[in-house]
């Protein structure tokens, strides 16, 4: 991988003529995004369209039941993107359907302002943007940025020049139909990130709480709350790395089912035929 801040060197075929979007969970006006996109304008044409207000955890859902809009907004840096109502999920559709002009080569959804690992993958807004784009058989990229979110003066140029050049490597060699790539980026000074490791997704969970009040017309209602995630840090894992310093880049792919179990259930006679 070109070392970060180093000077880039690419085909005319990418860098004149790639058309990428982007879009995040966290929000049209998040500092985050600003920063990616900033950084692949070098590479291609970058056209943004991002949910009006943060969203996450709201995973891979879709709206179908009121209007969708994507209105032009200035974002901090001057430039024009779209703000939509809807999901990261839907704001790729909106992308990929006529919204931005001409048609889309690569997705890129971030960059996260905190972890998405392990099994945080089914509840991430960001990571099911690039979903998306994978669903649409685009070459798709989810980029986090592992940090407390509380935490003031993010830098998030390290990690945009990860994806930057993680997304020249991904057009240059090509990648199965509906995989994406998830990288969780070390919130670290560049001198002390050990490298890039490619991983695969460990295994996180979190010790939900249900706390129950009372509004004062006597009605209840409820919080849900976690103490943090756990993390099981089995070698080769997505936690793994990233809590040892590395950028970890883990490949997706669509199809969920364990096969281990096809054939466990098979055992089962279960199946049967009315023929």
């Amino acid at each position: 991988m070109t070392k970060c801040g180093a000077a880039i060197t690419t085909g005319s075929w990418l860098t004149d003529n790639m058309n990428i979007l982007i879009t995040n969970d966290d929000g049209i006006h998040a500092e985050g995004l600003v920063a990616l996109k900033n950084e692949l304008q070098k590479i291609g044409r970058v056209q943004v369209i991002a949910p009006d207000r943060p969203r996450s955890a709201c995973g891979h859902s879709i709206t179908l039941h009121k209007p969708l809009r994507a209105d032009p907004v200035k974002l901090s840096d001057g430039s024009i993107g779209y703000s939509s109502n809807g999901t990261p999920s839907d704001c790729v559709s909106l992308g990929l359907h006529g919204v931005v002009e001409g048609s889309i080569d690569l997705i890129v959804s971030g960059i996260n302002l905190g972890p998405n690992l392990g099994w945080d993958l089914t509840y991430s807004g960001t990571v099911s943007a690039a979903m998306e784009g994978a669903v649409a058989g685009l070459p798709s990229i989810a980029v986090s940025l592992v940090c407390d979110k509380h935490r003031p003066d993010v830098d998030y140029s390290y990690a945009a020049a990860v994806t930057r050049d993680l997304a020249l490597k991904l057009m240059e060699h090509g990648f199965p139909k509906h995989t994406l790539l998830n990288v969780n980026v070390p919130d670290l000074p560049e001198n002390e990130i050990k490298g890039v490791a490619i991983t695969i997704q460990g295994k996180r969970e979190y010790d939900g709480e249900l706390e129950t009040r009372v509004d004062p017309s006597g009605r209840r209602y409820y919080w849900l709350r976690s103490d943090g995630p756990k993390d099981t840090l089995d070698e080769g894992t997505d936690v793994r790395a990233v809590s040892n310093g590395w950028v970890s880049v883990t490949p997706v792919h669509l199809d969920l089912t364990d096969y281990k179990s096809v054939e466990l259930m098979r055992s089962w006679a279960i199946e049967s035929s009315k023929e």
